[in-house]
């Protein structure tokens, strides 16, 4: 009997109940996580030892720009840039699949990125007299993504981001009027047009699925290799001379921006961005033009006018609003 009361008690115990207020609590909760797949595990603070990576990072990418502009010094600049690109799809091989619903448009990516940003920065690194302001130029690829995603995705821009880009424009106007700058100002026009190109295909990036970024990289480097090399041949002379009489430290240069920028910096970069928020590391990676700036003056011998460095605040801090503001949805772009 005791036993038979136990068990009638027991069933007519009511359960406990989740209340409207917990459930809705722990939807938003499951819904806001479900709702960002782009977001990382961590929407804290980055630890001290995550940002010192960042930091690294930032170095490696900041340091490429003059690693780069001395190899072109000994390398013609299309040749310099398909030895890098031959060095990643080498290194990187293991990791290509071959996606076929999806190769026309990696190829696509591949020759946006690989073959005519990198083409054309290259090209007006090696023609500038200072890295400095391609450092600065380059980082217009993130208004130029935000207005391309305007026009090609319909995407709904705020006056805090439209801010941002006037800012950035301006910024890179007042530069360009700069005395200095208008002895190269060629240079920095085939700089920001390669920065339309990198802005272009982070467009069509935003299309992929299921490619991880490494693989994208290599798939970079197979296709920017042949054509960069084959441009070379055509609209350059000497590279057999030239690659023969290279030291030692132009291929480390070579090298360098092949392993350090494409493969270690890349893929640490991404291995952040799958731990925390996108916007979060994407302003923190501005550290990169700020460490080529101080690289330049102090191991190239830029030299930094009023107009410059007004410019350069303007820019990088349109930038910096851009990157605020979009949230998880603006992609860090790869970096040169």
């Amino acid at each position: 009997m005791w036993c038979r009361r136990s068990t009638r008690c027991s069933r007519a115990t009511p359960r406990p109940r989740i209340t409207s207020v917990a459930r809705s609590a722990r939807c938003r909760t499951g819904c806001s996580r479900a709702a960002r797949p782009d977001a990382g595990t961590d929407a804290g603070a980055v630890t001290p030892a995550h940002l010192g990576l960042l930091v690294g990072i930032n170095l490696i990418f900041g340091f490429n720009l003059i690693a780069s502009k001395f190899g072109m010094g000994h390398l013609p600049p299309l040749w310099f840039t398909g030895l890098r690109f031959a060095v990643v799809a080498a290194v990187l091989w293991p990791l290509l699949r071959l996606p076929r619903p999806q190769l026309g448009l990696i190829l696509q990516v591949a020759l946006a990125v690989g073959v005519v940003h990198f083409g054309l920065i290259y090209l007006g690194l090696a023609l500038a007299e200072d890295v400095s302001t391609v450092a600065i130029a380059l980082q217009m690829v993130v208004p130029f993504t935000t207005l391309l995603s305007i026009l090609m995705l319909g995407e709904r821009v705020g006056w805090r981001r439209t801010l941002g880009m006037a800012l950035a424009f301006a910024g890179v106007m007042l530069i360009a009027f700069d005395p200095r700058v208008l002895g190269y100002l060629g240079a920095l026009g085939l700089v920001l047009l390669g920065g339309l190109a990198m802005a272009f295909g982070t467009i069509l990036m935003k299309r992929l699925s299921g490619v991880k970024p490494l693989e994208l990289q290599a798939w970079i480097g197979l296709v920017g290799a042949p054509c960069l090399l084959a441009l070379s041949f055509v609209f350059e002379e000497g590279q057999l001379e030239a690659a023969a009489a290279a030291t030692p430290l132009v291929w480390v240069a070579v090298v360098f921006s092949a392993l350090g920028a494409s493969v270690v910096a890349h893929g640490g970069l991404y291995w952040l961005i799958q731990r925390y928020e996108v916007s979060l590391i994407s302003p923190l990676m501005l550290l990169s033009t700020l460490f080529s700036v101080l690289f330049g003056v102090w191991l190239m011998g830029d030299v930094l006018t009023p107009a410059i460095l007004l410019g350069g605040a303007a820019t990088l801090a349109g930038v910096a609003v851009i990157a605020v503001r979009s949230g998880g949805r603006t992609r860090i772009t790869p970096v040169p």
